[in-house]
């Protein structure tokens, strides 16, 4: 029991996030935010807009959760705050236009999923997610990869009381689970404060609001690809 509560302990369920950890996500919101920028550079500057609309986008968390329809209104919101009120119709219509395409991008998987997928089968795994119900539903069908899970869990936010949730409806106690994500905050942290392992494969586009510093843990662990998770939790359960 010492050595489980310490974080050794044999992992019987593997969580997986999926944007910017089975495949590409943020990539397409920051196209869309340069579109953004260029339709309101005659009123700002390129770096005052992407400010002023991350502040819209925190602001509205509450309001709107995660996902690219709240994105959506964050855009309206600031192009009407930025030109104060003068933005014309055929703008507000771009705005609406930029986050339907958004709706519609491929799902491009990161390099190396399938493989450790493939290394992992046989294995609990949960997908679990964040963001817009319909907009999740459609790339995780669009992927390819929902047979590959036992469940899909899409959340609306991520915590330790709702991964808890996600434990107790799985069955598993929190020292066997690990989770894996490209968000510190989202994926690591609250798995950390359950007791569970938490495994960070960073993105090079991580949004600015996922990001938290990385802690000095036992149970922390940081993997440049998820090539590398089979062999992470082989080593894990060596020391079980």
């Amino acid at each position: 029991m010492a050595r489980a509560r310490l974080g050794f302990a044999m992992i019987e369920a593997i969580g997986l996030d999926a944007d910017d950890t089975l495949w590409e996500n943020e990539t397409f919101f920051r196209v869309t935010e340069g579109e953004f920028a260029a339709l309101l550079g005659d009123h700002a500057a390129g770096a005052d807009i992407a400010s002023r609309l991350l502040d819209v986008e925190r602001a509205n968390l509450a309001r709107y959760g995660f996902g690219i329809k709240g994105f959506m209104l964050s855009m309206v919101q600031t192009a009407i705050e930025l030109t104060d009120g003068r933005i014309d119709g055929r703008a507000i219509g771009r705005l609406l236009e930029l986050g339907q395409e958004m709706l519609s991008h491929p799902v491009d998987l990161l390099p190396g999923v399938p493989q450790a997928l493939d290394a992992l089968e046989g294995r609990r795994l949960i997908l679990i997610t964040k963001g817009d119900l319909i907009d999740q539903e459609r790339k995780i069908a669009a992927s390819g990869l929902s047979e590959r899970f036992e469940a899909v869990e899409i959340l609306a936010d991520k915590s330790p009381e709702t991964y808890a949730r996600v434990l107790l409806r799985a069955g598993v106690a929190p020292e066997h689970f690990l989770m894996v994500g490209n968000s510190m905050k989202s994926d690591v942290l609250p798995v950390l404060e359950l007791g569970g392992h938490g495994v960070f494969i960073p993105h090079d586009l991580t949004w600015a609001i996922e990001h938290a510093p990385v802690p000095d843990h036992p149970r922390a662990h940081r993997l440049d690809s998820i090539a590398d998770l089979p062999a992470l939790i082989a080593r894990l359960e060596a020391r079980a």
